[in-house]
């Protein structure tokens, strides 16, 4: 059986940048539903003692939706702090550095993406087996490992995700985004 990840801060920790009532709804509520959905879904079938990573690079359909929603949520949570490290580091800031010119460039780029993105997805820094990082967008439930490339940061840009405290207004959530999002565990997983 799948569990809920624990998050490592308070459900208030995030504020202002992202509410309690945000994590209340976004982390208690659509992400429970996500792994108590699997739970039942796999019941029987040959995924019922696969991991979510064999999940996402072999199922489909409801299977394949609530395991990579359950896991994209819970590389999403486990992104943030609410003391981050607010900028790269080392190789990584070396590596963004060298594909868009600055960490200000990327960040541009990477909001360009995500406010681009239509109706409801994700938006990933990635990179690929040769070690070049990269920004994907992924519709609904997509995610990068089905793809062969290894996540290291995301930003969820289902409404649901920002709906409490930006209403409508994706681009400001992005924005607001980056204030919690831990660079450390980024470059841990770069």
């Amino acid at each position: 059986m799948h569990k809920m990840p624990e998050l490592p801060y308070a459900q208030d920790a995030l504020a202002p940048h992202i509410s309690r009532e945000t994590i209340e709804y976004h982390y208690g509520k659509h992400l429970q539903t996500y792994v108590d959905n699997l739970n039942k879904l796999i019941v029987g079938t040959e995924y019922e003692n696969a991991s979510l990573e064999e999940m996402i690079k072999k199922a489909d359909g409801p299977i394949f939706n609530n395991a990579a929603q359950t896991w994209n949520h819970t590389f999403y949570f486990c992104t943030f702090s609410s003391q981050p490290q607010v900028i790269p580091s080392g190789k990584l800031l070396v590596a963004l550095e060298t594909k868009y010119g600055s960490f200000d460039a990327f960040k541009a780029e990477f909001e360009k993406k995500a406010t681009g993105l239509f109706g409801s997805g994700w938006t990933w820094l990635v990179k690929d087996a040769a070690g070049n990082l990269d920004i994907v967008n992924e519709s609904n439930a997509g995610n990068p490992l089905r793809n062969g490339l290894t996540p290291l940061m995301v930003m969820d840009v289902w409404e649901h995700a920002y709906y409490i405290d930006y209403r409508n207004r994706r681009a400001a959530s992005i924005q607001a985004t980056w204030n919690v999002i831990d660079w450390k565990k980024v470059e841990e997983r770069f």
